[in-house]
């Protein structure tokens, strides 16, 4: 439907199109978080209630990740911010909606409070004080030596870790986001605590939508999905028109 995507680098960035009716003004983007890919079951099948909805919905592999190229330590949320203004220039003159989860959470801040091509922002589990959430989660692990939660396909790398630091918190940007804002996270959640979309939600200025689901985990496994699903179709819906 697009053709070939390629980030700053010259990185080929894997994606899947959901086509919906295939309407040509308006179209969702969804980014993943650490670790993740396109291919993650709840992306699927947020990708899917949009598309049963008629509203068409891309998502994508951050360099590095899943099928897309580039490698995985060299990942950051700086390159990922580029990546998605990469696939945002392939997107022609379409009204768009960026769905971040986790640390795509905290790439769409960034990119939603410079980028005036992003016309409605959705944070799932948004990832929002960067630098503490990689000496909680990796700390103890030796950058360029060791693995993300054990996992030996994702090396922790110093470049990864230094651009948390170099970050350190996407909470002011909360006051630059001026679109239609929704911000849906689980009560439940023991990777992305809740208090990051409670801390994001106390700088914002154009009044945020704000969705909690009670028991829910960081990937809303289980009754928490179709909730999920529910809400943010039904959100971005009225955005799209």
């Amino acid at each position: 439907m697009f053709g070939e995507i390629k980030n700053q680098h010259g990185e080929q960035l894997d994606y899947s199109v959901q086509a919906g009716e295939a309407r040509s003004d308006f179209i969702v983007i969804i980014g993943h978080g650490v670790t993740g890919n396109k291919d993650r079951p709840f992306v699927v099948a947020l990708a899917e209630g949009l598309s049963a909805a008629s509203i068409p919905t891309l998502c994508m592999s951050f360099a590095g990740n899943g099928d897309s190229g580039g490698t995985f330590a060299d990942c950051t949320i700086s390159k990922e911010t580029d990546d998605l203004g990469s696939v945002i220039d392939a997107m022609g003159d379409r009204k768009i909606c960026y769905i971040g989860h986790s640390m795509g959470g905290a790439v769409g801040v960034r990119r939603a409070s410079s980028d005036s091509r992003i016309d409605a922002l959705v944070s799932l589990a948004g990832m929002v004080h960067t630098e503490e959430f990689a000496r909680r989660e990796f700390g103890e692990e030796t950058p360029d030596a060791g693995c993300m939660w054990e996992e030996e396909s994702c090396p922790l790398s110093s470049t990864f870790m230094n651009d948390m630091a170099a970050i350190r918190s996407v909470v002011d940007l909360g006051a630059e986001i001026s679109v239609p804002w929704l911000l849906v996270h689980g009560t439940e959640d023991d990777v992305v605590p809740i208090g990051d979309t409670h801390d994001i939600i106390a700088k914002a200025t154009n009044s945020p939508e704000v969705f909690e689901i009670a028991g829910a985990n960081h990937v809303f496994s289980d009754d928490a999905l179709p909730v999920m699903v529910n809400k943010v179709t039904e959100w971005v819906g009225a955005q799209a028109g």
